[in-house]
């Protein structure tokens, strides 16, 4: 990552002063006695397009933060929009515009629970990144054009949890086949990025909406460490899988983690990776290496299962496949109530 992309995660992840602890209850207050007692981090995936959806017909419909985030959350028994729905721990997101949307999704998540602006904070790979693309398949041009910004994050309970500076991952790339190349059994694959990006300028950036990045997070009640990571693989990785130079991945998904990430993974007792693969038939032991399960039984984009939540951890069993049906995005969210 650039060392002006480093700093903008650090900022939006509340790092890069010390006011960011200043969202957090003081001890004498109720909050943090709940989160000692509530021994379940509840966590979330979803590659929310930008809050933008397409339709069938060609036309785009843009969803506010509070409707998307009523449209996935759910309680103990797979429901949305009840009182029992908690607060989550941890959401994992997949194509947002930058820093600017995460942090306003980020506090439109706080105050649909009442806590102070900045409770919930971002983690992004690219604050800013560059736009690629043409009519993002929308006929309303202005509507396409809020889906030419993509990058992935994490957004997290400042109350629950807490993050150390070093304990951001660099961001890593993922692997492709270039358009044209053959494939050779992996060995055409190389890491997306430049030089090995699209060519032409409309999508010259379209690599760094599949940038991948990790962080390792403490329950400030109870010191569990808690790795999360949050992947985006581009569309070439349903029909051939690759990580980079002539890797075709974890068990011959498109699947890689980057070194620093895997550090973090190594040194932590839970361990979270949420991710839209763009590809189907990803085993739920494909992580099995790492103690990672996957979760989430159904379809999450149209008739094909493409996004998967792997967890390590003890998780609570989910009426509903651990898949949320009635979420507003072209990509069904996946959740995991953890135990700890």
């Amino acid at each position: 990552m650039q060392v002006t992309g480093l700093a903008a995660v650090l900022i939006a992840a509340g790092l890069a002063s010390p006011a960011a602890s200043s969202a957090a209850p003081s001890p004498a207050s109720p909050a943090p006695a709940a989160a000692v007692a509530d021994r379940v981090l509840r966590v979330y995936n979803n590659n929310i397009e930008n809050l933008v959806t397409n339709n069938a017909d060609g036309s785009c419909t843009r969803i506010s933060g509070p409707d998307h985030l009523t449209s996935m959350l759910v309680d103990d028994a797979g429901r949305t929009g009840t009182a029992g729905v908690v607060a989550p721990d941890i959401l994992i997101v997949q194509q947002v515009r930058g820093t600017g949307q995460a942090s306003a999704y980020a506090d439109q998540l706080s105050a649909k629970f009442g806590y102070p602006a900045g409770t919930y904070k971002a983690i992004v790979v690219w604050d800013d990144p560059e736009p690629w693309g043409s009519t993002h398949r929308c006929d309303d041009q202005s509507l396409g054009d809020l889906k030419k910004k993509q990058t992935n994050g994490i957004i997290y309970n400042t109350q629950r949890l807490s993050l150390a500076a070093g304990d951001v991952s660099a961001y890593w790339s993922a692997g492709w086949l270039k358009p044209g190349t053959a494939y050779g059994n992996g060995a055409g694959c190389t890491l997306y990025k430049p030089p090995n990006n699209d060519d032409g300028s409309t999508n010259e950036w379209k690599w760094k909406r599949t940038s991948a990045i990790a962080a390792r997070f403490t329950v400030k009640a109870t010191g569990t460490s808690v790795f999360v990571a949050t992947m985006h693989l581009p569309q070439e990785n349903r029909q051939n899988a690759c990580a980079g130079a002539g890797d075709k991945g974890i068990g011959s998904t498109g699947i890689h983690l980057g070194a620093d990430a895997t550090s973090l993974l190594n040194a932590s007792t839970i361990r979270i990776v949420g991710i839209d693969a763009n590809r189907t038939g990803i085993p739920a032991s494909t992580l099995s290496t790492y103690g990672m399960n996957g979760y989430g039984t159904k379809a999450t984009n149209g008739s094909s299962k493409i996004d998967y939540l792997f967890i390590r951890g003890t998780v609570q069993s989910s009426p509903i496949g651990h898949t949320v049906g009635s979420t507003k995005s072209n990509h069904l969210a996946l959740y995991g109530f953890i135990a700890f």
